[in-house]
């Protein structure tokens, strides 16, 4: 390797795990972040390697990301396990990225640091501000409305990415790097800082001295973490108005932890909680704005009476510490506590005869009018079934049927995939319709927004009551009272059950296998089974 005893002896080694590749446009500017990574490492006197782990690209990867948020978490740990490592750097920030890597190293159990990918710059367009997905979503509809043209469309998409980094929206990427900063694995404020600004690298080299420092200290994230700071996260998703992809993800890492969350607790903070960010889908701003607005660290100091202040964090000081010098500059953009967007989190949890085990709604980016209905279900057996009808002109639909898409959970999907806001039909976006109530046992992307009732548990594909539902059948949704029903006597439901056939496995081979054999359902955190809690792995022998 040409290097000298003097490099490396006595020195902690520290990995740094790169999720950089040619398809991730997120990641794109981590091959030169790493050695960011490396000169504090070597500066604070550690050995850095650099380890390629698996990168997952939202946008190329199918059939969805999520269906290898648990590789990433198994090779992490094997990694961290299986090499001679002492302490960690873990690069991520595109959607899956921050939950695998967290995951796998609370497993593990090595004093960790995690680098952000950092958000990327503001879109335009005409002189209009655009936002990854949210615009995307808002001007496809009016392409099919016919609203604008073709050629606007490829300008609004060549407009919108204008620089490296993740969704500039409060969509999965930057809810979850919020989340894990709250969780104490980031140095302050670094969730939010831009990835093309000046600040970012800076940030890198960082927490490369700093994880030298921690390995030290041997503080890990045994030492870190605690039911309090994962409460601190439910309470920081709900005032962000945060992706709902976030509750599964955080009861995954909790799970991991050995402090197992249910969907009662993200209820029970959620009302407790005020919506304070006003960013999209939900609001009006983007993450530029977020972070010259203060960043996360003064929404933190903001909310710092709501929160467990003591919680110990990875400089090796509480959370209270770390944000107590921060202030909000602007405060249309994070709102104080006297002033918030919403009383109570965006975030509501649904349970009923179509969701015995819970779903979810993002009541901060759903119409008020919607989310008290009743009407007539259209159901969808797939994402391909959905896709035929949806433009068909004569499709029996109006403005207050309720779409329903099925077979979309962790193990129909496969993976779960974010089909969750289902497209509005063609027939009614031309007739100006831009809202409807859709239920889905799928997910959305963060950035989406609209009244879409997602993660109803447990999902079609093994018989829960989302398969029994039929094209005309009413569906109650109430949201004040956290219902969502199949409005049909017990014995109807009763005899469609008897008469339910079950699926057909979709992998005979390999990780699919795998997947579909161990996956748990969505309220359960979809990790695999046989990952979960804090059981000591015996690490591998040497011959």
């Amino acid at each position: 390797m040409g290097l000298s005893r003097k490099d490396y002896e006595g020195k902690p080694v520290i990995g740094i795990l790169n999720t950089w590749n040619e398809l991730s446009h997120c990641h794109s500017h981590f091959r030169e972040r790493a050695n960011d990574v490396k000169r504090g490492v070597w500066q604070a006197g550690g050995f850095p390697v650099e380890i390629p782990v698996i990168s997952l690209a939202e946008v190329f990867q199918k059939p969805t990301t999520m269906m290898y948020r648990n590789l990433l978490a198994m090779e992490t740990e094997e990694i961290l396990r299986s090499y001679p490592i002492d302490g960690c750097v873990l690069m991520g920030g595109c959607d899956k990225t921050p939950p695998g890597l967290v995951m796998g190293a609370i497993s593990m159990g090595l004093p960790c640091i995690f680098v952000p990918a950092g958000p990327m710059l503001r879109g335009n367009w005409h002189g209009k501000t655009l936002g990854s997905g949210s615009d995307v979503w808002k001007y496809w509809d009016e392409l099919r409305a016919g609203n604008i043209s073709e050629k606007d469309w490829q300008d609004i998409e060549e407009g919108i990415a204008r620089s490296v980094g993740t969704c500039m929206t409060m969509g999965t990427a930057s809810t979850m790097t919020s989340i894990v900063e709250t969780l104490g694995f980031c140095l302050p404020n670094a969730a939010t800082i831009p990835a093309a600004d000046s600040n970012h690298p800076r940030m890198a080299s960082d927490s490369g001295r700093r994880i030298v420092e921690m390995t030290w200290e041997d503080l890990t994230p045994k030492k870190i973490l605690s039911q309090k700071s994962f409460d601190n996260a439910i309470k920081v998703l709900m005032a962000l108005g945060g992706s709902t992809n976030a509750l599964i993800h955080l009861i995954a890492m909790a799970n991991r932890a050995g402090f197992p969350l249910s969907l009662e607790r993200f209820e029970e903070l959620g009302k407790r909680t005020p919506y304070l960010v006003n960013m999209r889908p939900s609001g009006n701003f983007l993450m530029e704005d977020f972070h010259y607005a203060g960043g996360l660290a003064a929404l933190l100091q903001e909310m710092v009476t709501l929160l467990d202040a003591e919680a110990m964090t990875c400089t090796g000081k509480t959370l209270g510490e770390n944000v107590k010098k921060y202030q909000i500059f602007n405060p249309d953009v994070i709102r104080p506590l006297s002033n918030p967007m919403q009383k109570e989190g965006g975030l509501v949890v649904l349970r009923g005869n179509l969701a015995p085990d819970g779903a979810v709604i993002k009541t901060s980016a759903a119409s008020p009018n919607l989310l008290k209905h009743r009407g007539k279900a259209l159901v969808f057996d797939s994402y391909d079934d959905m896709s035929r009808c949806i433009e068909d002109p004569t499709l029996d639909v109006d403005k207050n049927t309720v779409l329903i898409l099925r077979n979309a959970g962790p193990q129909g999907g496969p993976g779960m995939p974010e089909w969750g806001m289902l497209p509005i039909p063609k027939k009614l976006i031309q007739e100006g319709v831009r809202d409807m109530v859709r239920i889905s046992d799928a997910r959305m992307s963060g950035t989406s927004y609209g009244t879409c009732v997602l993660h109803v548990s447990p999902e079609a594909w093994i018989g829960g009551p989302l398969a029994l539902v039929k094209t005309g059948d009413e569906i109650e949704l109430d949201v004040e009272s956290r219902v969502i029903n199949l409005i049909i006597p017990d014995e109807e439901m009763r005899e469609r059950r008897e008469k339910w056939t079950p699926k057909s496995e979709k992998f005979v081979r390999g990780y699919g296998k795998l997947f579909t054999q161990h996956i748990k359902q969505a309220h359960e955190g979809c990790d695999f089974d046989f990952l979960e809690g804090t059981a000591h792995t015996v690490d591998p022998e040497i011959h």
